[in-house]
């Protein structure tokens, strides 16, 4: 159903899409993440690759796809909403200022879509959109095999250049009606981001947009390295962030670090919060949120996989926030590795 709060009847992302020069690799790391292929299109280089709920497709095509690696590298030349109706959702999304885009080149042929972030496709879809793809025999006993309890498409930021962060955020209030749920003023030892964190009517589709404050920042250091704005890391849920980290790091999974003095704080910070300090502190994970008022939130980050893309893994305990203090303490992290790999400098 559609109504006045949600005009386009957003249910949930429905996929990302992703490209790479070496599909072969990407493909090696969604595995190594917990995916498997689950449905082919092999004439046209097409693999859609699950674990729980999420569908992530692999484009080794050419059109867009191929036009989008060539600029970008491994890169996320697409993502899906779920709507009520695609064709009412589209013909609603021009009438409020989006562009329709050509999807005959693209992974899904007559599909609607309309202009992304930095010239991806965000497809409005109804149904299933992989019906009549080539099934992968035996990929459910696979995926149960492979799975490290990974299961939603929790959110996804977009890096966008300066002076664009409120353009974008305007962009997803006006075609879907997200309204701002968080805004951000981080700041590190010599750089800094603001964040506008977006969450469409239907609560599961959420888009913090990240846009530097200086030109030496590691938003500005991604939209060097990524040729132009785009999705910077996608969340995944899990229902035991424990037990999934540690399957991660068994398969070579690299993950963000943090500083020691992190964890001597935790207690402090969240008390309360019920959780296991040392397993904590040995996987590294982050915790953030309150125990009595909005419930907690665990979270890390690993490291670049595709291009300068990462991912975050979430367990939300009640909290449907982004972690304000994490959010932090990761900006912190990445700036020391940009310091330590001298991209940045700080005057002593």
């Amino acid at each position: 159903m559609t109504d006045q709060a949600n005009p386009l009847g957003l249910d949930g992302f429905a996929f990302a899409e992703f490209t790479s020069p070496d599909p072969t690799a990407m493909g090696a790391q969604l595995e190594q993440l917990g995916f498997v292929p689950a449905a082919r299109v092999p004439e046209r280089g097409l693999t859609l690759y699950r674990q729980g709920r999420i569908a992530f497709i692999l484009n080794a095509g050419e059109g867009q796809a191929a036009a989008f690696r060539a600029l970008h590298g491994p890169s996320a030349n697409g993502m899906g909403f779920n709507v009520a109706d695609a064709a009412r959702a589209l013909a609603l999304a021009v009438e409020r200022g989006a562009t329709a885009a050509d999807t005959s080149d693209s992974a899904l042929p007559g599909a609607r879509a309309i202009e992304g972030i930095g010239g991806s496709l965000l497809y409005l879809v109804d149904g299933d959109p992989f019906a009549g793809w080539e099934e992968v025999p035996g990929w459910r006993e696979a995926a149960e095999r492979n799975s490290v309890g990974l299961d939603l498409l929790d959110h996804l930021t977009h890096n966008v250049r300066r002076g664009q962060m409120r353009v974008w955020s305007e962009f997803y209030a006006r075609i879907f009606g997200f309204e701002e749920q968080k805004y951000f003023d981080i700041k590190g030892k010599a750089t800094g981001l603001f964040s506008q964190a977006m969450i469409a009517p239907d609560h599961a589709i959420r888009i913090p947009l990240n846009e530097s404050q200086d030109d030496k920042s590691q938003i500005e250091e991604f939209i060097r390295d990524y040729n132009g704005e785009g999705i910077q890391h996608l969340a995944l849920t899990t229902d035991d962030i424990y037990g999934t980290v540690e399957k991660l790091r068994a398969r070579g999974v690299r993950l963000q670090d943090t500083i020691e003095t992190y964890y001597e704080l935790v207690d402090k910070r969240v008390p309360g919060h019920g959780e296991d300090l040392e397993r904590l502190r040995k996987n590294r994970i982050l915790i953030d949120g309150n125990v009595g008022d909005e419930g907690i939130l665990l979270q890390i980050f690993t490291e670049n996989m595709f291009g300068p893309i990462f991912f975050e893994i979430i367990q939300r305990k009640g909290n449907e926030g982004f972690g304000n203090g994490n959010f932090q303490a990761l900006y912190e992290s990445i700036e020391l590795d940009q310091i330590r790999r001298g991209v940045i400098t700080v005057d002593a």
